[in-house]
């Protein structure tokens, strides 16, 4: 099979950030500058409370889980971050994508539209784990610019089991729900698992993989909720794609200069929690001092 990002006889040849491209698809809009209308946007996390079937949901109802994220999102808005991901945090313990059911889809629905009509900002989806056709479901239900995939492509061992790339079902559900505006933000080198199945392909690899795939925004991430992204990850994914690169975690304000000199944004969630933990609400005061870094990077 011919590799489509070197043989020019088959892909399409375009400039960008001064290097040459070949690729099977022809070069993206900056999507980050599409969807937030800013320089390294700051995404921030809300970790929604238990939703219908999940161990931890005891039927109470879902305006107790829309009035604890707008908690959040009072905290969030005051700081200024840019946007906002959406995800069943409280699920515990994840199903696999196959085992989520419609009462998660129809709960997250009905509490990020409220979030949305509420906060205003941009909002992604995270249906966990690695539901990307639910995922898909809740933005278009919603009005959603994107969701996150954490593996798109490939496979690797997480704690919910064997994780098989979603990209094929999920770009083929999207047409059949004329979701084409709902972008994809997908993880290069998914945190919470094992690589050993991929352990003898590199980083750039994969880069190429998730590009080959059609995703739109590449994500590298530490090794779990909370863990600084190696810088060295962000440089092995941008060096091998001119897609947007940010990162999915381990953003705070004392590594945010370093962490977004060189990538285009971050996702950001357990540091801006009380006490760095994700469970927790968010401390208006964590906020501020991230985003003030953020502001003086932005001149």
């Amino acid at each position: 099979m011919p590799d489509l990002f070197t043989g020019r006889q088959f892909g399409i040849q375009y400039i960008s950030k001064g290097r040459e491209y070949v690729s099977v698809f022809p070069k993206k809009p900056d999507v980050l500058q599409e969807i937030f209308g800013i320089q390294k946007p700051i995404i921030a996390m809300i970790h929604l409370k238990p939703m219908p079937g999940s161990p931890h949901y005891r039927g109470e109802s879902l305006d107790k889980a829309v009035d604890f994220a707008l908690k959040d999102i009072d905290a969030y808005l005051a700081g200024g971050v840019d946007g906002l991901i959406v995800e069943n945090g409280w699920d515990l313990p994840f199903s696999k994508p196959d085992d989520i059911g419609m009462e998660t889809v129809a709960g997250m629905t009905y509490v990020t539209k409220a979030i949305s009509e509420y906060s205003g900002l941009p909002i992604g989806i995270n249906v966990l784990a690695n539901g990307a056709l639910a995922s898909l479901a809740v933005a278009k239900a919603t009005g959603a610019a994107f969701i996150r995939c954490n593996q798109w492509v490939n496979a690797y061992v997480a704690n919910e089991g064997f994780i098989e790339g979603a990209s094929a079902k999920a770009l083929r559900y999207r047409s059949q729900i004329r979701g084409e505006e709902i972008r994809i933000f997908a993880d290069v080198h998914v945190k919470h698992g094992s690589h050993a199945i991929v352990g003898d392909r590199s980083v750039a690899e994969q880069t190429r993989d998730a590009i080959f795939f059609d995703a739109d925004v590449l994500i590298a991430t530490g090794n779990r909720t909370g863990d600084a992204t190696d810088v060295k990850e962000v440089h092995a994914i941008k060096d091998n794609t001119e897609l947007n690169v940010i990162t999915g975690s381990g953003l705070s304000d004392e590594t945010a200069e370093e962490i977004l000199t060189h990538a285009d944004g971050s996702i950001v969630g357990s540091w801006l929690k009380q006490d760095g933990c994700w469970w927790n609400p968010v401390d208006p005061a964590r906020v501020k001092r991230l985003m003030d870094v953020v502001d003086k990077l932005r001149r």
